[in-house]
């Protein structure tokens, strides 16, 4: 072999030696970086726990709203049908309304040819009598 190629060789021989180095890791962990990770894990518990919290908060109140939707549609459907109730018993109320005062101007028409002939009684009071 040339020198060329011996270079090549122990080039990708430390290269190989390297990468093996690499791969298998490093089984020294400092206790300031366990204490850092456990510390990270302790986190992420935590916020698991606060995010499955959130998550059932979000599902009671997306029930919550969907429940108040229903009901005030219920409650504009029924507003609607009290609107017709009211416009229906209005129009009544005029109409009766108009009635009566055709009565009214029917009987007033009738009524002094009926009362022209009475006369009123007055009451004569006695020197006798004593008032109280």
């Amino acid at each position: 072999m040339t020198k060329r190629g011996l270079g090549k060789v122990l080039g990708l021989a430390t290269l190989l030696s390297m990468m093996g180095l690499g791969l298998s890791g490093c089984d020294y962990w400092p206790p300031a970086l366990q204490a850092e990770i456990e510390q990270l894990r302790s986190e992420l518990q935590t916020t698991t726990a606060e995010k499955a919290r959130l998550e059932r908060q979000l599902a009671d109140m997306t029930k919550a709203k969907d429940d108040l939707q229903i009901r005030v549609e219920d409650l504009s459907r029924l507003n609607r049908e009290r609107a017709g109730q009211i416009t229906t018993l209005e129009a009544n109320l005029a109409a009766e309304r108009e009635k009566v005062a055709k009565l009214a101007k029917g009987s007033a028409k009738k009524t002094p040819g009926m009362t022209s002939g009475k006369t009123s009684a007055k009451k004569k009071t006695t020197k006798g009598s004593t008032q109280r």
